[in-house]
């Protein structure tokens, strides 16, 4: 047993390289994951970087930018690509992070090898929880059918928060919606000055538990001019529109309810079988849920100057009046994910040098210690047979 341990080749985790491009290609056919977005994913991350990397393909050695905006992680084994996985951080002040997507070689065939695939996975994983220090929190959104996936991430310490169910609304059902004339006489474009009221309406829009996990402040809402350049020029390659709007109510003088929708405008893409929808990010107020249908009417308006295309939504479990309504209208359910967090204090519980005597308890006792001698008490004390 002490041979076969010695002789056991290590895995290294570094940086994606572009020498790896070929490699996580072929990872990506070979992978049996049930969520085709995540392969979407993965190809479009390929294109990009052989985008970047293009002028220096003779430089294989240079890594991609990592714990800055996005950290693209390779898990290498005797020259072999065994995983990669993509973290981002989720919110402005980079307190929480998220796991893009996470794939591993799945290949396996024998329990020793099903045993070292869940290895490499909880290796990358750990990776990032202690090389990124100012994640407090992790967030993560996985298939319920991908079982490998949900015993990995349960294996290193995520807890479900959310179920969430994607729809698709066909595009014969989008331009039977586009009929009606929406009734929101106060929609307006979303600003920057208006990102107080984005805040508070996603705010009050989730349970407790999911805004502590989240941790957006008012920054998060608002885009400055380096991101909104970017965003027209990543658009423009990318043959996509972006258009946010939001329905003030004068009375309360708050956002009752918002949206973001996200068009496909390039007609190549529609003659593909992997064609992508428009994607719509929706955010309505509990106490205003009338507003559903007003919304979707100006969602499916928005798409008719388009090629045909189904809009899909999501909608979350505490969301009842926001799945009834989908279910009325004849959406179809496409897929259904679990979102899952990971707290600090796994951090805290698994380090390795956690002990009493490194949290110094003398030396701070020592320091509660009083300074001076206590004051005489004003109230004499007198013996009990001077009393009788």
């Amino acid at each position: 047993m002490a041979a076969n341990s010695e002789s056991k080749v290590p895995t290294i985790v570094r940086p994606l390289q572009y020498r790896d491009i070929d490699a996580i290609a072929s990872l990506c056919q070979q992978t049996s994951t049930p969520d085709s977005a995540v392969k979407a994913k993965i190809e479009q991350l390929l294109r990009q970087v052989s985008r970047w990397y293009a002028p220096f393909q003779f430089l294989n050695i240079i890594p991609t930018p990592t714990f800055t905006d996005r950290a693209l992680l390779v898990a290498d084994c005797e020259q072999q690509l065994r995983g990669v996985i993509s973290v981002s951080p989720f919110n402005r002040t980079r307190s929480t992070w998220r796991v893009e997507w996470l794939a591993i070689d799945d290949t396996a065939a024998t329990p020793e090898q099903v045993t070292g695939k869940n290895d490499v996975g909880t290796q990358l994983l750990r990776y990032c929880f202690e090389h990124i220090v100012k994640a407090s929190t992790w967030v993560l959104e996985v298939d319920v059918n991908d079982n490998s996936a949900l015993a990995l991430y349960r294996q290193n310490g995520f807890q479900p928060l959310a179920h969430l169910t994607y729809w698709d609304i066909a595009p014969e059902l989008l331009q039977e919606l586009a009929q009606r004339e929406p009734d929101l006489p106060n929609l307006l474009p979303v600003r920057n000055a208006d990102a107080q009221l984005i805040y508070q309406l996603d705010t009050v829009s989730m349970p407790p538990l999911l805004r502590q996990v989240f941790d957006k402040q008012i920054n998060d809402f608002k885009i400055n001019v380096a991101q909104t350049m970017t965003g027209k020029v990543k658009g423009w390659m990318q043959q996509k529109q972006s258009v946010s709007n939001y329905v003030f109510e004068t009375q309360r003088k708050a956002a009752i309810g918002y949206y973001n929708l996200s068009l496909n405008y390039d007609r190549q893409l529609f003659d593909d079988e992997d064609r992508q929808p428009h994607q719509a990010e929706l955010t309505v107020h509990p106490a205003y849920t009338w507003l559903y249908p007003e919304l979707m009417a100006q969602l499916a308006r928005s798409c008719q100057d388009l090629p045909s295309q189904p809009l899909q939504l999501v909608s979350a479990d505490y969301q009842p009046e926001r799945e009834e309504y989908f279910q009325q209208i004849g959406a179809v359910r496409v897929k259904h994910s679990l979102l899952m967090s990971r707290s600090v204090w796994h951090k805290l519980r698994e380090a390795k040098h956690l002990s009493l005597e490194n949290l110094q308890l003398a030396e701070m006792l020592q320091s509660l210690q009083p300074s001076r001698q206590p004051l005489p008490n004003r109230i004499e004390k007198h013996d009990p047979e001077d009393l009788s």
